[in-house]
């Protein structure tokens, strides 16, 4: 980054408002090193590119995705080296997936029995609830 694009890159503040990132998220991906540090102006500001911006979209689209932070390591440890291939990605991500699918197997598990025991909850004003002796059994 040059000297001129240094004082003219967005700074913090403004690389979360275009990327709809929180700014202590940023600090947080900072500081576990899943964002790069950015160099600073001549005040001392962090200042942010182009790369920054499509890095921490890549972190953002990916934890929408439900990837763990150490997924996202791994896949942007592959694009930093310039190491990646189609098939090594598509593996993570099927691995992913399986994941995926197992939890909404368990998320359908507990649908059921949640509305199965809500069904037996007469909603009145009356002290026994078969919700609570559900979740004591």
């Amino acid at each position: 980054m040059t000297e001129k694009n240094r004082e003219t890159g967005l700074l913090r503040a403004r690389l979360a408002k275009r990327t709809g990132c929180n700014l202590e998220t940023i600090r947080y991906y900072e500081t576990i090193g899943l964002m790069p540090d950015p160099p600073r102006s001549a005040a001392g500001y962090r200042v942010y590119d182009d790369s920054h911006v499509s890095r921490l979209r890549f972190i953002l689209r990916a934890r929408e995705l439900g990837f763990s932070i150490e997924e996202i390591r791994g896949l942007l440890g592959l694009v930093d080296r310039g190491t990646q291939t189609c098939a090594e990605v598509k593996d993570r991500a099927e691995a992913h997936l399986v994941e995926i699918r197992d939890k909404i197997r368990d998320l359908k598990r507990i649908q059921a029995v949640l509305a199965a025991t809500a069904a037996q909850c007469s909603g009145e004003v009356v002290p026994d609830c078969p919700v609570l002796d559900a979740l004591a059994y």
